[in-house]
């Protein structure tokens, strides 16, 4: 199989070019990092039996690729020169050096899903790959269709409609906030070159929109809903006039000294066109271009074609305007994907109540025993089976009372992170809870309250599209003692740790241009090596042990 971070893992190599503030690293395989048992939901003196032990499942976590259509007019890169503004704080940064080479990252990492033979600690195969949300960047019909491309396999153009780059990191575009691999010396250099080291990188631009092939997902694959899929980089709401702006031939370079920010976040999630009427540079327009809804992103993926059909999406969730469903696709799971995405904008996730009542009804239907909410304990007389909940939005990031509308949905018909773990604690056989959305890899135990040994445990995944832009490894195992083991590892796509030198033609192939992804990613300022996005160890490769609901 293709090598885990059990083997070897990547990490800070040498400097290749200094800055004045930070030096750019290479990447450089460090010795693997071997699974640590977390015994928080079991006696701590637990120890894995050596006879009787079974795998039961496997799948892979993928979240946050967040494919962008990075020459979109309806795209704020130029908030990044507010960086330091406290005001703007929830807005930036909005772009990233790596992005114009997300599509080969992502095709990389799905390479790599396909040549696992199974699972480190079993060997079972990955059954499916779930992906929790913000699978595009900009809530744009042309992301959506080439993230299918990429996952369906063949020639795709990573230009999302373009042939030419044509956006902030091209020579010539106004502010210096952006890495311009292609700077010809002449002039000021970018604040990535001079203050971070970042390299000159010829010819990158034309290879990173060059049409390649990719060899597509063999596996079957879950999609969830994220607010990036619904929402102006992933906060807005997109407006007509906004919509307007994204058919055009002109892109915003800056906004008037006059727009008020001491509200810019609400400015932004509700009215974000009165960003857009200072100064603009001349680009190509799109006739293809136009903002999707949660109904475009269902039935794109009902569409498609792909394994499972509708990749979960069913015909109900078209019908019912909802993007919220059970899959039953892997013996003895049950797989239930949550909507966390407030369409009336913010990055930030709840659960109305009618999804809430929609969750206890599928979690009822695979649970013999369950919890009313009174704390009547009662038979139901359904078949068990386990469960695992998948959503973007994790506890951290669910919240009751939206921030930007504090009268509307609030109280008991909406649920945060602490009202969700208390409704998972009512049915035993929830066991796991994966999600994304804060690009930082974590596993969090959450006992019962009430019941000692019962629990569940969350587990979020970094991104693709950041450092370093990992899957998950998930295997469940039942222990033959009563107890259940998922074993989490972590993978890196399979791209060298290096990328080639520019000048040699290899460094335009999408293997390479994965890796370099990767190397610029670890050398983003505040999203890098140093960030923590990668998590502790205890949050990479581990052993999770829980008793098993089945037995009782």
């Amino acid at each position: 199989m293709s090598r885990t971070t059990l083997e070897r893992v990547l990490g800070a190599g040498p400097v290749l070019r200094r800055g004045r503030d930070t030096d750019y690293l290479g990447l450089a395989w460090h010795p693997g990092e071997p699974h640590q048992v977390r015994r928080e939901l079991v006696d701590r003196t637990w120890e894995r039996p050596r006879t009787g032990v079974r795998p039961v499942a496997c799948l892979a976590h993928v979240t946050d690729m967040q494919l962008a259509d990075v020459c979109s007019p309806a795209r704020f890169e130029f908030f990044n020169g507010h960086f330091t503004d406290p005001r703007m704080r929830a807005l930036v940064p909005m772009h990233r050096p790596q992005e114009a080479i997300t599509a080969h990252a992502i095709d990389a990492l799905v390479r790599t899903l396909n040549g696992v033979a199974g699972g480190p600690r079993t060997g079972h195969p990955v059954q499916v790959v779930v992906t929790t949300g913000d699978a595009i960047d900009n809530a744009q019909w042309n992301e959506l269709e080439l993230l299918l491309d990429i996952m369906n396999g063949g020639v795709v153009s990573p230009g999302a409609g373009l042939t030419a780059y044509d956006g902030v990191q091209a020579s010539g575009w106004p502010h210096d906030l952006f890495w311009r691999p292609e700077c010809d010396g002449g002039g000021e250099p970018d604040l990535y070159r001079s203050r971070h080291g970042f390299p000159d990188r010829p010819g990158l631009l034309a290879a990173a929109f060059a049409a390649f092939r990719a060899e597509g997902l063999r596996l079957p694959w879950l999609a969830c809903h994220g607010n990036h899929e619904a929402l102006i980089q992933g906060v807005g709401v997109p407006t007509p006039a906004l919509q307007g702006l994204l058919l055009a031939d002109r892109k915003p370079v800056e906004f008037s000294s006059d727009v008020p920010l001491d509200d810019a976040l609400r400015l932004f999630t509700h009215s974000s066109e009165v960003f857009t009427t200072a100064g603009a540079r001349t680009v190509t327009p799109l006739a293809a271009r136009r903002f999707i809804d949660r109904a475009d992103f269902v039935a794109a993926h009902l569409a498609d074609g792909g394994e499972p059909a509708g990749h979960g999406f069913t015909e109900a969730n078209l019908r019912d305007g909802t993007a919220y469903y059970a899959w039953d696709g892997l013996p003895g799971i049950r797989v239930v994907c949550l909507d966390t995405t407030r369409v009336t904008g913010g990055g930030d996730g709840s659960i109305d109540a009618v999804q809430g009542r929609w969750l206890a009804e599928r979690l009822r239907e695979v649970s013999s025993v369950v919890v009313e909410p009174d704390g009547t304990r009662v038979t139901t007389g359904n078949d068990d089976r386990l469960v695992v909940v998948i959503s973007h939005h994790g506890f951290s990031t669910l919240m009751r009372e939206d921030p930007l509308h504090p009268r509307r949905g609030t109280g008991a018909d909406v649920l945060g992170g602490s009202e969700l773990v208390a409704l998972l604690h009512r049915f035993p056989n929830v066991v796991l809870w994966l999600n994304g959305h804060t690009h930082v890899s974590e596993v969090r135990p959450w006992a019962h309250p009430e019941e000692a040994g019962r629990g569940f445990w969350e587990v979020t995944t970094c991104a693709v599209v950041d450092w370093p832009g990992q899957a998950r490894l998930v295997e469940f195992v039942d222990n033959g003692d009563g107890t259940l083991s998922m074993v989490c590892t972590m993978v890196d796509h399979d791209s060298p740790a290096r990328p080639p030198d520019p000048r040699d033609p290899a460094a335009r192939e999408p293997a390479a241009l994965a890796s370099l992804h990767r190397e610029l990613s670890a050398n983003v300022p505040w999203a890098g090596l140093s960030a923590g996005l990668a998590g502790r160890p205890q949050d990479r490769n581990v052993e999770l042990v829980l008793r098993s609901p089945l037995r009782r």
